[in-house]
């Protein structure tokens, strides 16, 4: 058993299991993520401060599509069975891309259930996630990245009902510099352009019904956390920026969830720096329509 503290993991994703009451903490799991993958590995904790594990629950084949960059495994439950939506570099291409996984287990193993990643083929994409809309159909929403267009995108494209999939073209949702609180950075790769960036979205409700967005960016080179929310209550919004990052200290590629209590609790890393990143859990109030976090 191990403190969260000892955890080193970045993009931290908490399934709530309300048949074990257990909490199952995924992650980015490899001590290099830019090095060689070894896979994806699971933490259980009764209380979210002391964790078992880590449990192994994705080792890739010597035929799976990508050996590098094994990066923020979400995991779903979707009709019966436990989805991971991860992103992977594809073999040969160089390009990444979210690939779904599949188990029967929350402890895995998860096996390949895409043919590899499912985003499109010729996009730089990273950190897909499942949302399912109040007409049952499945979207991925997922990140175009930066270093491809420069000005970061937030997508969402429809998936098969057995996620195996997607369907239609991908849709445009917003670009990262829309929000009033990134900022733009040089890069060496990319002397002559201003990046900005956008990571790990994750869609929830607000307690009044809305639906909302945490997605994450950088203020002035400090990786930070923000929200918009669609005005339409669709995951085609048109999306609305809040004015302010909820968090811009060095954390980010968060995601909600509620304890077995019923707080509602952001878990996020920090420090943006391998080999430091931690998994922390942060209490989140709603005063107003908006969300904030608890300042207890």
């Amino acid at each position: 058993m191990v403190k969260k503290e000892e955890i080193q993991l970045r993009d931290p994703f908490v399934f709530v299991d309300n048949e074990t009451n257990k909490y199952y903490l995924f992650g980015s799991t490899d001590p290099n993520i830019w090095e060689e993958g070894i896979g994806f590995d699971v933490y259980i904790s009764e209380d979210l401060e002391y964790w078992d594990g880590p449990f192994p629950v994705f080792r890739p084949s010597d035929t799976f599509y990508s050996k590098e960059n094994f990066w923020a495994p979400e995991v779903h439950e979707h009709k019966g069975k436990y989805f991971t939506f991860a992103t992977f570099l594809r073999k040969g291409s160089r390009i990444r891309g979210t690939g779904i996984l599949c188990s029967n287990s929350l402890t895995g193993p998860f096996l390949p259930h895409s043919e590899g990643p499912v985003t499109p083929e010729d996009w730089h994409c990273l950190d897909g996630t499942l949302h399912v809309d109040g007409a049952g159909e499945p979207w991925i929403v997922f990140c175009h990245e930066w270093v491809q267009i420069a000005d970061g995108e937030l997508c969402a494209q429809r998936l098969s009902t057995n996620l195996k999939h997607t369907i239609g073209k991908p849709i445009t949702l917003f670009k990262a510099s829309e929000a009033p609180w990134t900022t733009a950075f040089k890069h060496r790769r990319f002397p002559n352009r201003n990046n900005y960036v956008t990571d790990g979205p994750y869609l929830f409700h607000s307690q009044s019904g809305e639906l909302m967005m945490l997605w994450s960016s950088f203020i002035d080179h400090v990786y930070a956390q923000g929200i918009a929310r669609s005005t339409t209550g669709q995951v085609l919004g048109p999306w609305v920026q809040e004015e302010e990052a909820l968090l811009s200290n060095d954390g980010g590629h968060g995601m909600v969830f509620s304890t077995f209590e019923g707080q509602r609790m952001l878990t996020l890393h920090t420090p943006n720096k391998t080999p430091l990143e931690r998994p922390i859990f942060i209490k989140l109030d709603e005063v107003n329509g908006q969300i904030v976090v608890r300042r207890d």
